[in-house]
């Protein structure tokens, strides 16, 4: 006569016999019973949403690195992580402070990393032309003058921005400033403000990411996380949702289609809040939603959907294919991003949302000195989309903006697809569109706008601060398949009122103490030169640090570098003249 044997379903545990190993059909009834409870936590059951760690102050130290994560049952999937994580820390910055990033490159591709919606010098943006190689460090630095906002980081290196997002390179940016934090706003970050990065996922047999031939994912992925839910307490919650997709657009409300509060969009607060029922968020762009719990019973659930079933051909994910470069098991099918469970409030719940949140003064057409219009069209075999017929090159630029003016531009897509598009460095106001006109989704400032099937979107911008007639900033569709394939533009801000001179010449300069352990100085053999780049470069020519416009007189510090023989080729800020020094590391 055997014993009982007791199974859990959760944990598996077995009360085993001596006779147990021999009695096949129970082992083949506790693999039946594993596999049923593994596929239910595929299909049925749901994940806790990762929330992603933080990381404050002014100084910010990111490091970029090949690593795995267990986004389904069976083989791990190779990813890429800022600070070993499938989509980095959530950075916090305050308005008026000038961070300092160390961004070390470990992967072994070159990467770049771009501040999403920062107003910033050009070369410090992180666009395509800062590549950070492998084993470098970056280290750009900025004054934050951005909104308070959801703002993101994320690579931009041509031609493989697609493969790199996909593994999960990239992380949110929020910038607290006076005017919001003086606001009755729920603010506690993973408790009742809680940031949302929207994506999807194909794939292969072995459970590695499709990075190519594919503009859109099979699986959703909720700040990486399959099947997300969320506990959220009785009371107005916040949701920082970010569009982090390849293509997809998301048509956004809940199962029970309630009514909920747009209070910012991509450049910070609108002036009051928007109440909605569905708002749809283009690739790129960020929105801050307040949502009421307080009438929901606790233990209830509600589901945060995209609506995205029954588009026409044309918007982002409204292609019918199940499968194929264009299809997908999620397009034109409405599916749930994100499932809530309500539970109990806060100590100190927020239970009403302010009339008034900021004083926005926008810039108007009638502020326009300048207008442009940039047309999406066809492209070629190898780029099926482009601006002004002009497939992208690191070596042209498109356009030229005299520093501070202020610019109408109006994007037109009379094409077969819509498009989500993006500038840097500037936040605009969007002032008409002929379809549709104006939507709550496009109030306040904003970086991103989605552009639907023939149509056009005519915004106005100021061109403040920051000129450099050698760095460019980008323009591009943030469909990460169609930049890599050269859907990008470059513009450079001029400041018309510095000249160079013909006869510039390199500066000449010297580096002491050297030998040196710890700190370096430069001493130029002319006055008044300020430096814009500089480069340390080991014996064998391979970028060891990579420096815009560094701190010179606080000397460089270069007490991480190996002993040995390393050159400092040092860019001038004016001339843009480059000169290069050899010294030794002791």
């Amino acid at each position: 006569m055997h014993t009982n044997r007791r199974i859990s379903i959760n944990s598996h545990p077995i009360a085993q016999t001596s006779d147990f190993k021999n009695n096949m059909k129970v082992k083949k009834a506790i693999i039946l019973i594993m596999m049923v409870h593994s596929m239910n936590q595929v299909f049925g059951q749901y994940t806790d949403l990762w929330i992603p760690d933080t990381l404050s102050g002014t100084q910010f130290n990111l490091n970029l690195v090949d690593t795995f994560a267990q986004l389904r049952p069976g083989n791990q999937t190779i990813t890429e992580g800022v600070n070993n994580k499938f989509w980095g820390p959530t950075l916090f910055f305050n308005h008026g402070d000038t961070v300092h990033m160390n961004v070390h490159s470990f992967l072994n591709d070159s990467t770049t990393i771009h501040w999403h919606g920062m107003h910033l010098p050009a070369v410090m943006d992180g666009g395509p032309h800062q590549v950070i190689p492998p084993g470098t460090v970056w280290q750009p630095y900025w004054k934050v003058t951005n909104n308070a906002a959801t703002y993101w980081y994320h690579p931009h290196m041509h031609m493989t921005t697609q493969e790199q997002m996909t593994k999960g390179l990239g992380g949110f940016i929020i910038v607290r400033d006076p005017v919001e934090s003086a606001l009755t706003l729920p603010r506690t970050y993973g408790v009742d403000d809680i940031p949302i990065a929207l994506t999807s996922v194909r794939y292969t047999a072995s459970n590695e990411l499709v990075t190519a031939n594919t503009s859109y994912g099979d699986y959703m992925l909720t700040n990486g996380t399959p099947n997300a839910q969320v506990s959220l307490p009785k009371q107005f919650v916040r949701l920082r949702i970010l569009n982090a997709e390849m293509e997809r657009a998301y048509n956004l409300g809940f199962s029970d289609n309630r009514t909920f509060y747009i209070i910012a969009t991509d450049g910070g607060l609108i002036n009051a809040p928007s109440p909605v029922t569905r708002v749809i968020v283009g690739v790129g762009e960020r929105i801050e939603i307040l949502v009421d719990l307080q009438n929901d019973n606790v233990g209830s659930s509600l589901d945060l959907k995209a609506y995205n079933a029954g588009f026409s051909l044309g918007f982002p994910g409204g292609e019918p294919n199940p499968n194929g470069q264009f299809g997908s098991l999620l397009n034109n099918t409405t599916f749930t991003v994100l499932h809530i469970n309500v539970t109990n409030p806060t100590a100190n719940p927020i239970t009403a949302i302010p009339s008034t949140l900021a004083n926005n003064t926008y810039w108007t057409a009638a502020d326009a000195t300048v207008n442009r219009t940039i047309h999406v069209t066809n492209g070629n075999a190898n780029s099926p989309f482009d601006f002004d017929n002009t497939t992208f090159s690191l070596n042209t630029i498109n356009h030229t903006v005299d520093l501070d003016a202020i610019e109408q531009w109006t994007i037109t897509n009379n094409n077969v697809f819509g498009h989500s598009f993006h500038i840097h460095d500037v936040q605009f106001k969007i002032i008409s569109r002929t379809v549709s006109g104006v939507g709550t989704f496009d109030e306040g400032w904003k970086d991103v706008l989605y552009l639907p099937i023939n149509s056009s979107a005519t915004f106005v911008a100021k061109f403040d601060d920051y000129a450099d007639a050698v760095h460019p900033f980008m323009y591009h569709c943030h469909f990460s398949p169609h930049e890599d394939s050269g859907m990008m533009g470059q513009f450079v801000v001029v400041d018309n009122a510095i000249a160079i001179s013909e006869q510039a010449k390199p500066n000449s300069f010297t580096l002491y103490p050297n030998p040196s352990k710890e700190k370096m100085f430069i001493s130029f053999n002319e006055a008044g030169v300020d430096v814009y780049y500089i480069k340390i470069l080991d014996a064998a020519g391979r970028t060891i640090y990579m420096l815009p416009r560094p701190q010179v007189q606080h000397g460089l510090d270069i007490s991480n570098l190996a002993p040995g023989h390393y050159f400092l080729q040092l860019t001038e800020e004016k001339t843009k003249l480059t000169s290069v020094q050899q010294f030794i590391k002791e």
